[in-house]
């Protein structure tokens, strides 16, 4: 099979209008925040049994079409030794990888961060495929104050990515694009929306020069909300935000635009998803989601890291995913939450 058809494969798999991508590829810094959090030590063997409890939650599959996993994740196996990349296969969800290998500041732009993790991706890539990884994902953070995100900043990020979306097109690799613009600070909505149209008319740019083909990847954006030390806006003016300007950068060729929570609650970033759909009238994409915290917040306090709890932790988990498909289909209403 070449690679086009592999990618393609991966497209519509990924891709079939009512399903989303489950985000659980924490670093180990940040599960263990996420751990600690709920008075939970973060070890190799808690690491593994609570992805497992997600991954074999009964009936996922008909929610989460795909799932990004931490490298650590593709080595681990449930209880009765099947690789979790085979436990999420099981269900018709499809396996994916961050690659990424974290961020720094930009040398010559204060204030800006950049992403590492570019050598021997290709070489890292074929590994992954071989462990049953067929999509992957790339993260490049944007702060925003009276000064950032600097020219420099946005040429930088952007060309970041899609030299890494190029490297996972030349092995079929489909790329999951992810330019977070943070919620972090005081700005207005409109601050938001004027960045974020900045910083993804210079993806595509730079994706265009790379020659990655559109086709075959994803974007994970950020949706256009104020800064979380400002009022929160009511969902139709978000997603009214959101659309007008992904109408304005991102091309028709782009299959999914699969969203991240970025700070919101569980209950926000479902309401916010619903009002995309319900707005969205003749947009080219899919409009989907990628959310980590999201959907795994209320799933972890429910477990608690308890044996005892993985029946009601599933249930929380596979009722926060089905709400987002509903939100999918622009058939989820606040009175449906638990």
């Amino acid at each position: 099979m070449s690679l086009a058809n592999e990618m393609q494969d991966t497209i519509i798999a990924l891709v079939d209008g009512h399903r989303g991508i489950l985000a659980a590829d924490e670093s180990s810094g940040t599960i263990a925040k996420r751990f600690a959090a709920v008075g939970l030590e973060s070890s190799e063997e808690g690491r593994r049994s609570y992805r497992s409890m997600l991954l074999s939650s009964k009936g996922l599959g008909e929610h989460i079409a795909g799932v990004i996993l931490f490298e650590e994740a593709l080595s681990q196996k449930n209880d009765n030794g099947t690789p979790l990349s085979e436990v999420a296969a099981e269900q018709c969800i499809v396996p994916g990888i961050k690659v990424d290998k974290g961020k720094g500041p930009l040398p010559g732009a204060p204030g800006d961060l950049i992403t590492y993790g570019l050598d021997g991706l290709a070489e890292r890539l074929e590994t992954y495929k071989a462990q049953g990884a067929r999509f992957a994902k790339w993260r490049e953070v944007y702060p925003i104050s009276h000064h950032n995100p600097t020219t420099l900043g946005l040429t930088a990020n952007a060309e970041m990515l899609a030299r890494y979306a190029a490297v996972c097109q030349s092995v079929g690799i489909v790329p999951i694009v992810e330019p977070e613009v943070l919620i972090d600070g005081e700005h207005s909505i409109e601050r938001s929306a004027t960045v974020n149209e900045r910083v993804w008319h210079e993806v595509f740019n730079a994706l265009h020069r790379h020659g990655v083909e559109l086709e075959y990847l994803l974007l994970k954006p950020s949706m256009v909300t104020p800064g979380k030390e400002s009022a929160k806006a009511p969902p139709e003016q978000v997603a009214e935000q959101t659309l007008r300007i992904l109408r304005r950068t991102v091309p028709a060729a782009v299959p999914s635009i699969n969203f991240l929570s970025g700070g919101q609650s569980p209950e926000e970033a479902t309401v916010n998803l619903n009002a995309l759909n319900l707005m969205k009238g003749n947009a080219p994409w899919q409009l989907s989601f990628s959310y980590a915290r999201a959907l795994q917040e209320p799933t972890l306090k429910a477990w608690g890291g308890q044996p005892g709890n993985v029946a009601s932790a599933q249930a929380v988990f596979l009722n926060r995913a089905r709400l987002n498909h509903l939100a999918m289909l622009g058939e989820y209403r606040p009175e449906m939450e638990p």
